[in-house]
Order: structure tokens, then sequence, then C-alpha cells
């Protein structure tokens, strides 16, 4: 017999009063690089899915901060959320339209991959095939110009693919769907909210929490 399990992804946005107990209740609990939804968003950290290029890659790694955090010490698995190869074809072009990132696309998985060895812990690379969905599901919902997809979404597209049974309920917590220029975040929306509508997604809002209160 499949035993249906609650996974609950936590973005780094507002979560809903009253969401703590209920995130730390679900079986697996999904959280994003510097795991700034620990407190309201619950303590409970499984995974933590980093973004793995640029400046946030290399600020998580440079001077142990995020290595001590209590998210990341608790979680049993690292993610790196963007697949070098693909992160080595975006790169002209990102620097032809986006001359300020020219380091968007520098690697840092392998202190990622050596950190997770070190400290015991599982290690996952989102492969390129993910982004590339995203991508391509994007377009219905008019991103416009944009650079690469969220950390969070790609999560969402990596749960949704290869993770989930089909007796769970994947739930998403502290998407706000705002935050960096070159992050489609308005389609994201829209794109999430397909999915809401499809059955294959949940938000943590207050109806969810009702629910959760009165035992469905």
């Amino acid at each position: 017999m499949t035993v249906s399990r609650t996974i609950m992804i936590v973005g780094n946005g507002p979560v809903q009063e009253g969401a703590a107990s209920v995130i730390d209740a679900a079986d697996l609990v999904i959280r994003v690089n510097d795991c700034r939804s620990c407190g309201a968003g619950g303590e409970k950290t499984d995974i933590v899915a980093v973004c793995n290029t640029g400046r946030p890659a290399l600020t998580m790694l440079g001077g142990g901060r995020w290595k001590t955090n209590a998210a990341v010490r608790q979680a049993r698995e690292i993610w790196c959320v963007r697949a070098a190869d693909k992160f080595r074809q975006l790169r002209s072009a990102i620097e032809e339209r986006h001359p300020d990132l020219h380091d968007l696309c520098d690697d840092y998985t392998d202190g990622f991959r050596a950190f997770a060895k070190a400290t015991g812990r599982s290690f996952h690379v989102v492969p390129a095939s993910t982004h590339e969905s995203v991508d391509a599901e994007l377009k219905h919902y008019d991103p416009g110009e944009y650079v690469v997809p969220s950390s969070g979404l790609i999560v969402i597209a990596e749960v949704l693919a290869h993770w989930m049974r089909p007796s769970d309920r994947v739930v998403l917590g502290g998407f706000g769907h705002a935050g960096w220029e070159w992050h489609p975040f308005a389609a994201e929306r829209r794109y999430v909210d397909a999915l809401v509508s499809k059955g294959r997604l949940m938000r943590l809002d207050q109806n969810y929490l009702s629910a959760f209160a009165q035992g469905a």
C-alpha cells in the first residue's frame, strides 16, 4: 500500500500566519538558498535547494554563514538547481545582452558537492531538461524578456517531474512571486496558478490551514 506524503516547498516570501506548525508536520520540507522562510515558516528542513551559479552561490559558499545556518545544518540533502551544461550554453547570450551579469554562469557546483560529501549529505543536481521544460511552459504565460526562471520554480518542476509519487500532495508556502528583476515572476505566478487549478499543486493559504486544523 502506497502511503500519501505531503511535500512542502517553502520559498523565501511571506508565509501565512499560523503556517509554521503545518509546514513542520509535512513529510518532506524543501527550502531554497538561505532559507529565510525559517521561523514564521517553521523549522523543519529536509532538503535545501541552492542557486549554484553566480554571486548567490559564491556568497553561500564563502564566509561560513550559510554552512552554519540552522536549516542547512539539519538538511539531509543538498540540491543544485542549475545544471552546469545548461549554463555553459547560456553564457554567451547572457553576457551579450546583460554585460553586468558576466558572472551569472560561473559554476560552483563542485563547492556544494564537496560540502555535501564532507558533511554526509546526499547531493543532487537538477538536470538541464527540467530547466528547459520550465522555459517551454513559461512561453504560454507571456513571460517577456527574462534571463532564467527562479530557483523556486525549478524546484517545483523537479519535484513534479521526478520526485513525487502519484499519491503525494505538493504544497507551496512562501511563494510571493517577486524579487530579482530578471526572473519572469508574473508569468511564474500564472504558471503556478494553472498547476493549482489542475490539482497538481496546492498553496498554503488560509483555506489549506483551515482544512489542516479540521484534520482534512
